[in-house]
């Protein structure tokens, strides 16, 4: 779990959601769902991107509990099955792209309010009626999880919040052993919601590695761009190169109007503030995260490295959930994962390019993101939790930590 906080309750506790019974999530889904709602409140005039990933919420529950006719025959479901008539038929062209619908008008935010306290309420109706199954309840499960996203990607695009300042640590020293990478498999053979890009639990050996105790701050990163890093080749790889060019010359991460002696971010309607020089840095690419690994004489961590240590060095300093953070190597599924399942979250499109359905698989040139960010909600901070995107990717909470080479 995220360092320094501890579950209060069923609500916030990670294990527990992923094995939520009908009572918890009839009370999950009201909890997640105020918290959308609370989050697209902070608006006084809601951007389209805000709208359409509220409207994703309700689109969810409808398309895979209410309209989906084999609800409860949970991932053996035909995802292309008949399904039954919405509530608004327009909800698929509201959330389609806009050069899809140039014509569709979205709703304004007393009408998306509307649609998503429609679909709730059919959602918990279907809920009190359904076995309290493994199989019945997996698309509330996951209906679940989808609705914190969409609540972290409220908070991505309004631009509120920053990590905490921390004190600096010294690296820590791992010693070499072996680690079971990914989540297990229920122990009853049972089909308790497991996310795909966790599945499943194999073993391996991870040598000795020294790894940062906390993600790279703002200081540590204002450092490398004073230094000349963004102007330097030999920092960057030949695709990082390619993103700087891209990029309108970029010289910051995503946000920042200034990197010096003082970094000020932009942030929602706050304008520019100060970062404290103790927070982590974030909204930077895995091609800058690489960049600044080069720069320092370090690496990226591995997936096995990153694991063991946020799994078993919280109690030496190891600190994880400010940030979401990258690591080495490409997105891939885990041995005897299988295909992604129905209604599968993953992977989740970036804020303000809400897919009506996210392509499964995993493109070879998605990289991988661990742990989570300080909008992440407790329930969701999970050691064994991995999410993945492009590497130009900085629209999110996104930043990094590094090891010794």
């Amino acid at each position: 779990m995220r360092a320094g906080l501890a579950a209060a309750g069923p609500l916030d506790d990670p294990t527990a959601s992923r094995n939520a019974g009908r009572e918890l999530l009839s009370l999950a889904l009201l909890d997640s769902r105020n918290h959308l709602l609370h989050g697209l409140a902070a608006w006084p005039d809601p951007p389209p991107a805000a709208l359409r990933a509220a409207l994703h919420a309700g689109w969810y529950q409808e398309h895979w509990i209410a309209k989906h006719v084999q609800r409860q025959r949970g991932e053996a479901c035909d995802p292309a099955g008949p399904r039954l008539a919405g509530v608004e038929p327009s909800v698929v062209l509201w959330l389609a792209a806009p050069s899809v619908a140039p014509d569709t008008a979205l709703p304004d935010a007393d009408g998306v309010r509307g649609y998503l306290a429609q679909t709730l309420d059919i959602t918990l109706d279907l809920l009190s009626s359904t076995p309290d199954e493994d199989a019945p309840l997996h698309f509330f499960r996951q209906a679940w999880l989808h609705e914190d996203r969409l609540g972290e990607t409220l908070a991505e695009l309004l631009q509120h919040g920053a990590p905490p300042a921390r004190v600096p640590r010294a690296p820590l020293w791992m010693p070499a052993q072996r680690w079971q990478l990914g989540s297990p498999r229920p122990q009853d053979g049972g089909t308790a919601w497991t996310p795909h890009n966790e599945r499943w639990a194999h073993a391996l050996a991870v040598p000795e590695f020294e790894i940062d105790a906390q993600p790279v701050n703002w200081q540590q990163f204002a450092e490398f761009a004073a230094d000349g890093g963004y102007d330097r080749p030999d920092l960057w790889s030949d695709s990082g190169r390619a993103w700087l060019q891209s990029a309108d010359a970029a010289r910051a991460p995503r946000h920042v109007e200034q990197l010096g002696s003082a970094v000020l971010v932009r942030r929602g309607s706050a304008g520019l503030q100060r970062a404290a020089a103790g927070q982590a840095a974030m909204h930077v690419t895995r091609f800058e995260a690489e960049a600044w690994c080069r720069w320092a004489g370090r690496r990226l961590p591995t997936e096995p490295e990153w694991e063991l240590a946020a799994g078993t060095a919280a109690s030496r300093g190891f600190v994880w959930g400010d940030v979401f953070e990258w690591v080495a190597g490409s997105a891939r599924a885990w041995p005897g994962a299988g295909g992604s399942p129905p209604g599968c979250p993953d992977p989740m499109p970036p804020p303000g390019c809400l897919d009506l359905l996210p392509a499964p698989g995993m493109p070879a040139t998605q990289g991988v993101l661990r742990g989570a960010s300080f909008a992440t909600r407790t329930r969701r901070c999970h050691a064994k939790a991995r999410r993945f995107a492009e590497p130009g990717f900085n629209a999110g909470f996104v930043g990094f930590r590094s090891c010794a080479v």
